[in-house]
């Protein structure tokens, strides 16, 4: 199959519309080992593009490559093949509020038939202690703040030991500091586990220094597929226009760091 579907993911003339086109001849790739942020304005197909790659939608026209497979008419069974492969953090979190943070991502854990009850009392703990929240471990959700919450669903994420991570706008409403925790996360499991990853940003802070390469959504089209430091020398009025937005809510918010928190605090999904 990766002779025939070389990229890990990749989108082929994808079209999808729900009342109106979301998705317009979408475009682009992401190789194994890669971080890939998709940005743009609230609504113009982000998150559907997630549900893409996780085969909760399907496109009305082209191919979605996942995992070196061709998963566009894939049934539930065979998607749930590449679910083990590919996982999702969702902004919500998406944990049980009734179980504590350890039995959180244990519950990742109970289908695991290599695993004998200690091994998986030892994933738990290494996983805690490796994003850093081991003291959180008898907490239960509704007691974490939203940084924290997301934390958690990253750790549950890495217990099913994936090859490729989405994160749905992991650094949106958290506070500066929690989102530099989260980013510096990130970026040690890029490094340290080598793992793909899809992100869904408006923090050009978490792009900057994750992202290998952006694809900038507008109007449900790809309008930039490169790398980052590319995308400033576009001359897409609707790219310009979305940096310019971003200088003037960083400017407003702190003054500082000319790549601090991004639109992430003030956007919500896309």
């Amino acid at each position: 199959m990766a002779e025939e579907y070389p990229h890990y993911i990749e989108f082929r003339h994808v079209y999808k519309t729900f009342d109106k086109p979301v998705l317009v001849d979408s475009n682009f790739h992401v190789d194994a080992g890669q971080t890939v942020a998709i940005i743009g304005r609230s609504g113009v197909g982000k998150s559907v593009t997630l549900a893409h790659i996780m085969g909760f939608l399907r496109p009305d026209q082209g191919r979605v490559i996942v995992a070196h497979e061709d998963i566009t008419n894939f049934t539930e069974t065979e998607m749930n093949r590449i679910r083990r492969k590919v996982t999702m953090v969702f902004q919500s979190g998406a944990l049980f509020d009734s179980l504590t943070v350890s039995e959180n991502i244990l519950f990742s854990l109970e289908q695991r038939q290599d695993y004998n009850e200690q091994n998986k009392e030892d994933v738990v703990e290494g996983l805690l202690k490796m994003v850093d929240i081991w003291d959180a471990r008898d907490v239960y959700p509704t007691d974490l703040s939203t940084g924290y919450r997301r934390a958690v669903a990253i750790a549950r994420a890495l217990a099913a030991q994936p090859q490729c991570v989405l994160y749905d706008e992991p650094t949106t409403m958290v506070d500066p500091i929690m989102s530099d925790h989260l980013t510096l996360l990130m970026l040690r499991l890029k490094k340290q586990l080598r793992l793909t990853s899809v992100v869904v940003t408006h923090d050009l802070d978490l792009l900057h220094r994750v992202a290998d390469t952006v694809v900038f959504l507008s109007k449900g089209r790809v309008a930039f597929f490169g790398p980052p430091a590319e995308l400033y020398r576009s001359e897409d009025p609707d790219i310009q226009e979305f940096l310019e937005l971003d200088k003037v809510i960083r400017g407003s918010l702190s003054g500082d760091s000319p790549f601090r928190t991004g639109l992430g605090v003030v956007a919500g999904e896309g």
